[in-house]
Order: C-alpha cells, then sequence, then structure tokens
C-alpha cells in the first residue's frame, strides 16, 4: 500500500468519526427557546399565551416533555398561564385519545387563580398513541376550544443511538489496526 493511498485510507475513519460524533451529539436547548414561537409546548388559548408540560416521575423524576411522551404510566399533565387574563376567565380541561375521542378526563370548568392546572393521569389504560389536550375557555357567553396534540411513544432501550456508537467504535478499531499494520519507511 502506497504512502497516498494509506493516508486516504486513514481519513476515510476520521471523517466517518466526525460524522457520527456530530450526529451523537443531541442540541441542547432550553425548555424554552428565545423565539417563544417556535416552543411547541406554547399554545395560545384565545389571544393568550398557554405552555403545556408533561412529566413522568416514575421514570424521569422531573424531565420535561411536550409533544413526545417517551413513558407509558402515570403523567402529570401541567397547563402554566404564561399571563394574568386568563385566572380571571372560566377553563375546563380535557384528554382524549385519539383518534377514537375516547375521555382520558376531564376537568369541570372552573377559574384557577393561581395560574397553573395541573393533574395526575394514568395513561397505561388507554395506551400508547395519540392524544389531544383540550383547553376550552368560558368568556362572555362565547366557548372557544383549543387542543394541543402529543404522542406517548416509549422509547426502545437499544436505539439507533447505540447502534451508530457501536458502527463507531468498529469503524475506530479497524483504522487503528490498518495504521499499526502501516510500514514504516
Amino acid at each position: 500500500m502506497s504512502v497516498v493511498s494509506d493516508r486516504l485510507f486513514l481519513k476515510v475513519p476520521v471523517s466517518l468519526f466526525v460524522v457520527l460524533f456530530f450526529s451523537l451529539v443531541s442540541n441542547s436547548f432550553a425548555h424554552r427557546s428565545q423565539d417563544e414561537q417556535r416552543d411547541p409546548c406554547r399554545i395560545q388559548v384565545g389571544y393568550e399565551p398557554m405552555h403545556f408540560t408533561a412529566y413522568t416521575p416514575t421514570f424521569s423524576k422531573s424531565k420535561q416533555y411536550c409533544q413526545e411522551i417517551p413513558h407509558l404510566g402515570l403523567t402529570n399533565l401541567v397547563f402554566d398561564y404564561e399571563g394574568k387574563k386568563l385566572r380571571q376567565i372560566t377553563i375546563a380541561f380535557e384528554v382524549t385519545k385519539e383518534p377514537e375521542g375516547t375521555r382520558v378526563f376531564y376537568q369541570q370548568p372552573g377559574k384557577y387563580l393561581s395560574g397553573t392546572f395541573a393533574k395526575n393521569v394514568d395513561l397505561t389504560t388507554f395506551g400508547v398513541g395519540a392524544y389531544l389536550a383540550h383547553i376550552k375557555i368560558f368568556h362572555k357567553g362565547k366557548t372557544l376550544d383549543t387542543h394541543l396534540p402529543f404522542n406517548v411513544k416509549p422509547k426502545s432501550g437499544f436505539g439507533l443511538r447505540f447502534l451508530m456508537l457501536m458502527v463507531l467504535m468498529i469503524a475506530l478499531a479497524y483504522g487503528y489496526k490498518i495504521y499499526r499494520a502501516r510500514p514504516l519507511n
């Protein structure tokens, strides 16, 4: 093997290492972005913003979820009013299992002066799949129903990242073996 082809061959595992490294590194963003419009957990209820968060304390302690909940079981659903106007308005909360529309829970209309509504719901009965959170406001004789979809989709233990890590380790070992086997000039 010539020196040129040897160097070219060694660049392939290094390039592979760089690509795999950056694909394994996850984006770490704060739950609320600088651009609030991009936060998938933030919804408009009428003219007022509300923030939805789901917690699965049995599985992930205080980790927050929104559109994808990776654990099936007891889930704490939290709706935070971002402004003060909604605190004086009567609101009902409901979650349904989709596409059937089966009611998972319903909270009678009421005012939540603290600006937060939280409910523990055991989703085990309803299983994995699509859900829809309904926030219904009652104000001045009018009713407005806002929806926020989310999914319960448990992740498998050996996912794509594990497979990519294994490929990376094999490529590095192979590249090192080739590097050590080259003749010294």
